[in-house]
């Protein structure tokens, strides 16, 4: 397990943090995993580099979220709506649509929610389930 820690701040505490600041936890979140997930494969870092910039964006997020949703908790699809409802005040990238920035934003939100509330191993569980998505479309760009 990468993220054994402990909790961070109660759940309660951290159900009333603003989702995008969960959100820019979670970004941070999602970016080691994910280059930590590349560690054994022994590459030189601009191939580690390529390879993490084709999953760490809002298209790879949004395929991601949409095949961890049926794992969910009543309390992680809160955070992801809350996460998905948040409006930050820019733009979503010119690579992403608007759906796609939404959904990047809600999956962000509640990988940021786990890791401050102590819950890694359930963190990389829906991680790792969500990596298998890497081919599928994602359903709200379609």
């Amino acid at each position: 397990m990468i993220l054994e820690m402990q909790p961070c701040v109660p759940q309660e505490t951290a159900r009333q943090l603003s989702p995008l600041t969960l959100a820019y936890i979670g970004d941070g979140v999602h970016t080691l995993l994910t280059r930590a997930s590349y560690l054994d494969q022994k590459l030189k870092v601009n191939d580690l580099h390529r390879l993490c910039t084709d999953e760490i964006n809002a298209h790879a997020q949004c395929r991601a979220l949409a095949r961890i949703q049926v794992f969910l908790t009543e309390e992680e699809k809160e955070m992801v709506r809350r996460g998905r409802n948040a409006h930050p005040h820019h733009n979503a990238p010119h690579s992403a649509s608007v759906q796609e920035y939404s959904a990047a934003t809600a999956l962000e939100t509640l990988y940021g929610y786990l890791f401050i509330t102590g819950q890694g191993e359930r963190l990389e569980k829906l991680f790792s389930l969500g990596r298998e998505s890497r081919t599928e479309p994602c359903p709200e760009h379609n």
